[in-house]
């Protein structure tokens, strides 16, 4: 073969590799390339936010962190965007509370009217199709409000608020300052094989009147939490299924109605790992607490619950099941339940 035709085979060679390195990077957009240092000290924010802002405006794709030590406030995400936090990379809440926003809760929930309560590391809302995964850490930093709730409170950690097809899996949340993950009016959402270690609440969530948070399912977590580990209400198709639940609270703690609830294959137990966040116990309280209008007036039903094949050791109570005026109840079943330890009574049904 000529030199020349050799010449020819090997730019098509080359032009063919090249698009092939460009096809397996379309749609990642690295943060150090917009200018994220991951020293832990130099505030990433911005860096952050533009590649998400470019991300989103190419239609979306994957927003990665490599190895290192992302400081940050406030990060926005956009539909169609997964924020990627590959093994090694650590997302971490900066202290200066100058940094966190919040997003706007519909005027319908009580909620509402908490504003900066609402605060978040990493925020939401409006959005769909978004995702946040990788073997990375999202840490929360203990960051400390003396102007929040309980007078200590900082930012949740991953909040959102009306959103669809959100997806968490494989990540780990450390040290929340106030809840690790906190949705509103929001559906199909998916937390998957995502570990919860300190903090208060692991996953927090909360629909309203005739607007329930609808088919959630929360599979193969680990939760290690100074405060109930999963809670909330207004739930339509729930799943709970495969998770440990370790708290110094309450493991499961349902503060409103909810239908069609399954809590399958879990194992609950206590003493709580990380203590109690506001009183410093570790004691664990009920593997399940469905008490419906506890904190206030909640009207609706709770409705079709099954709960089977789960595992507690070392609780208050299993089960402890009460209503309040305004909420009424319909099935709950129990079926295949194991419990050694309990330290209060076998079960409370008020």
């Amino acid at each position: 073969m000529s030199s020349i035709r050799w010449f020819f085979v090997a730019v098509a060679a080359l032009l063919l590799a090249t698009e092939a390195a460009v096809a397996s990077t379309a749609g990642l957009y690295d943060v150090r390339d917009y200018g994220a240092a991951g020293d832990g000290q130099t505030l990433d924010t911005p860096a952050i936010h533009k590649a998400v802002e470019a991300c989103a405006a190419a239609g979306g794709g994957q927003v990665r962190f490599p190895p290192g030590r992302y400081l940050c406030g406030t990060a926005h995400l956009k539909s169609h965007v997964t924020l990627f936090l590959e093994a090694g990379a650590r997302l971490i809440g900066t202290t200066n509370l100058d940094q966190y926003q919040q997003p706007t809760p519909p005027d319908f929930l009580p909620e509402a009217k908490w504003g900066k309560w609402h605060r978040a590391l990493i925020l939401a809302d409006g959005l769909e199709d978004i995702a946040i995964a990788g073997d990375g850490v999202i840490d929360g930093n203990k960051v400390f409000d003396p102007t929040g709730e309980e007078r200590m409170r900082g930012p949740h950690t991953f909040v959102f608020v009306n959103c669809r097809d959100v997806t968490v899996r494989d990540v780990s949340f450390v040290d929340s300052a106030n809840y690790a993950i906190f949705f509103q009016v929001s559906d199909h959402v998916e937390i998957r094989n995502v570990k919860f270690t300190g903090g208060w609440d692991g996953v927090h969530f909360r629909g309203g009147p005739g607007r329930p948070c609808r088919d959630v399912s929360i599979v193969g977590c680990q939760f290690f939490t100074g405060d109930d580990s999963i809670a909330g209400r207004y739930w339509e198709n729930t799943l709970i299924s495969n998770c440990t639940v370790n708290s110094s609270c309450n493991g499961i703690r349902l503060i409103g109605p909810a239908t069609h609830l399954i809590v399958h294959n879990c194992l609950f137990y206590g003493p709580g790992v990380h203590p109690h966040r506001t009183s410093n116990r570790h004691n664990m309280l009920a593997g399940l607490n469905l008490q419906p209008g506890a904190w206030d007036a909640t009207e609706g039903e709770l409705d079709d619950v099954l709960i089977s094949d789960v595992a507690m050791h070392n609780v208050n109570t299993p089960f402890h099941f009460s209503l309040k005026p305004g909420n009424t109840a319909g099935n709950i079943v129990v079926n295949r339940v194991t419990a050694t330890g309990v330290y209060r009574a076998a079960s409370s049904v008020e």
